[in-house]
């Protein structure tokens, strides 16, 4: 585990927690996961183009969904695994508080 997975669960949770008074805990945490994961999904492109001689100006030429299963390794897996982790983590603690606070009320 690098620095650049703790950045992305720190970013992660700081978007999920802003979320939370407008959309419900799961949702707010599924949306910077969805983010992180396009991202990686966009590195990958630029990493399967350069490879096969891409320069700027160009059309990629990479598949239409072929970055969403060519180029992953381990560091970027962390880097969406590691968020999505935490995230449901703190969805599950809201969802458990939630329902604590409503059965003793």
């Amino acid at each position: 585990m690098d620095i650049t997975h703790l950045e992305h669960v720190i970013i992660a949770l700081v978007i999920q927690l802003s979320l939370l008074p407008f959309v419900s805990a799961y949702m707010a945490g599924a949306i910077p996961v969805a983010i992180l994961f396009g991202r990686e999904i966009a590195q990958h492109e630029y990493r399967l183009g350069i490879q096969r001689g891409w320069e700027w100006g160009e059309t990629l030429p990479v598949g239409m969904f072929e970055s969403v299963w060519r180029g992953w390794t381990l560091d970027s897996v962390l880097d969406v695994l590691l968020p999505a982790l935490a995230c449901g983590l703190l969805a599950v603690m809201v969802g458990f508080k939630k329902r604590h606070t409503t059965k003793n009320s």
